[in-house]
């Protein structure tokens, strides 16, 4: 039986995620944040995704990430936490965590997906994140 995996996106300015069994900061990617017309959306929008995963060290990292989960993931049914953080928890972590989960769900595992601060405007102000559907589950 395969375990069922939780995925969780956070913001490092909201403070860390406790209990999760593997937390990966993704604040080295580039920040869609600072291109104005990528701003108000977030990471499951695909020019947002296009944008990070346009950054020359996305592929290594994400190829790395897989790897590493594959071999946390044990066939005992136990289940597993894993984050992924940035600094907004808005674009890289919430994108990251939906490609991530994506690539679980096809290879048959059990996800649940959660952005805990997508629907938190960024500390700047300049961004409302009002309305955003925060939690998705299978």
């Amino acid at each position: 039986m395969r375990p069922a995996v939780r995925v969780l996106s956070f913001a490092y300015s909201r403070g860390d995620v406790p209990g999760a069994d593997l937390v990966r900061d993704m604040r080295f990617l580039r920040n869609p944040h600072w291109q104005e017309e990528l701003r108000e959306r977030d990471g499951r929008d695909p020019e947002v995704g296009a944008y990070i995963a346009a950054d020359p060290a996305y592929a290594a990292a994400l190829t790395g990430i897989e790897a590493e989960l594959l071999d946390l993931l044990v066939p005992d049914g136990t289940p597993v936490s894993v984050a992924f953080g940035c600094t907004g928890g808005r674009h890289r972590s919430v994108h990251v965590a939906e490609h991530v989960a994506a690539r679980l769900r096809a290879a048959g595992f059990s996800i649940t997906v959660a952005h805990r601060d997508l629907a938190t405007p960024p500390r700047d102000g300049r961004s409302p994140g009002a309305g955003r559907t925060a939690v998705q589950g299978e």
